[in-house]
């Protein structure tokens, strides 16, 4: 029976609702919708393609936790709030991702998102070994 392993970064704690940041089952890392948080919980607020980058950021410090990198996921779903910011996902998403690693995606708009200054939020599922 594969082992399960749960991810909360950063190791020091967050200031995040009650859930793991990821959870590996065998060779699948299931990753949480992560948001536009630093590591000192600080938002970019209005600021869609900074908060993208923080959202890429905080994506690679988890895979990094978990032994990953950006070439290994399989399948991301982006939610965002404005259906205006699309076509500037779309332009940052091709530069976040290489073409010969381009994951699936499902995109879509929300009415809101748990925090009210979240523009968008990623979650994927990574291939590990």
């Amino acid at each position: 029976m594969p082992t399960i392993t749960r991810y909360a970064t950063p190791a020091s704690g967050r200031a995040f609702p009650p859930f793991s940041m990821a959870v590996r089952h065998g060779g699948t890392l299931y990753v949480s919708g992560l948001g536009p948080l630093d590591v000192q919980g600080r938002i970019h607020r209005a600021d869609f393609a900074a908060q993208f980058a923080q959202v890429i950021e905080n994506l690679k410090t988890v895979l990094a936790d978990a032994g990953a990198d950006m070439t290994r996921i399989l399948k991301t779903s982006v939610l965002l709030v404005r259906a205006t910011d699309v076509p500037e996902m779309n332009r940052l998403y091709a530069a976040a991702f290489p073409a010969e690693h381009m994951p699936a995606r499902t995109t879509s708009v929300v009415a809101a998102l748990p925090v009210p200054d979240f523009l968008l939020e990623i979650e994927a599922f990574v291939a590990v070994d």
